[in-house]
């Protein structure tokens, strides 16, 4: 009796884990204004669409340029991400062009009217995905962070503040975390937001270095704690459980382990360290069962 009683609670996990697979993409690459930021946004936007097309399972992936990367096609994009999401699914909106910043107000500019960081705002309160990812890699993306942040929206901005208004290359490096396994520290088979985050980051920082130029952007993660369990690409055998719908659910409880044990961490400090002991060991546990299960 205390076996079944043991293993129902696991199947139930298992199957409402199986059931919050779909992870939605939406990037834009806005205006260029000039021939060669033109070409560079785009390339950078269609390498973030092959390597995520490329990673299986149940992503939905949407890429708009030139002038598909309007305000309405964005209205429309965003839109049909809200219909057709869950609550248990996630959402990622990756922008990469300019952006502009008066003081007050954040603006990504767009072919015709722009969008401001409250209309995007907005368009992403409408979403019924719980979890999302903003990354904004835009010049004086910084100037959008407050309008943009939420308690369960994680929000990354190539730039500190609105006032770094030069042209960024945080993209460039955003794009080569996805694809890149190096970004992947933990060694789990997936790069997370903070993990490809902190790549990009260091990547950055070393241009300039290397380029001996004063940095004009300085790259911002807000919700920290949400990054490190937010999966963004999976690769190797974790890419293959991903598209396998006899492990999908076992791999989605993994990543929901994952993400209990990095919220128990954070609240360490505040717990009798008896507490955190007893219930870090009994999610170890399980999750060494999960992982145990996908490796058959």
């Amino acid at each position: 009796m205390r076996a079944a009683r043991l293993v129902l609670p696991l199947a139930l996990c298992l199957a409402a884990a199986g059931a919050r697979a779909a992870t939605y993409y939406v990037t834009v690459a806005g205006l260029g204004g000039e021939p060669d930021y033109e070409k560079r946004f785009g390339l950078w936007a269609q390498e973030i669409e092959r390597v995520l097309k490329s990673a299986g399972g149940d992503a939905r992936v949407e890429s708009l340029q030139g002038t598909a990367a309007s305000r309405d096609g964005v209205r429309a994009a965003l839109g049909r991400v809200a219909r057709e999401s869950k609550a248990g699914d996630a959402f990622i909106l990756m922008l990469i062009g300019h952006g502009s910043f008066d003081g007050v107000d954040y603006r990504l500019n767009l072919p015709g009217p722009d969008l401001t960081a409250a209309d995007l705002a907005g368009l992403l309160d409408r979403i019924p995905a719980e979890r999302q990812l903003v990354v904004n890699m835009t010049s004086a993306s910084g100037g959008a962070n407050e309008a943009l942040r939420k308690p369960s929206r994680v929000v990354i901005s190539a730039t500190k503040s609105g006032t770094e208004k030069n042209a960024t290359i945080f993209a460039r490096y955003w794009a080569e975390a996805l694809r890149e396994s190096s970004a992947d520290t933990d060694k789990n088979q997936t790069i997370s937001a903070a993990e490809a985050f902190r790549y990009a980051q260091q990547k950055t920082a070393r241009f300039y270095e290397t380029e001996k130029r004063l940095a004009t952007e300085h790259p911002v993660l807000l919700e920290e704690q949400m990054a490190g369990s937010f999966p963004l690409v999976r690769y190797g055998a974790t890419a293959g459980f991903a598209g396998d719908p006899a492990k999908r659910s076992l791999l989605a409880r993994r990543e929901e382990l994952e993400q209990q044990i990095d919220r128990l961490k954070f609240r360490k400090a505040a717990m009798p360290a008896e507490d955190y002991k007893k219930q870090l060991t009994a999610l170890l546990l399980e999750l060494a069962r999960v992982q145990e299960e996908l490796e058959k």
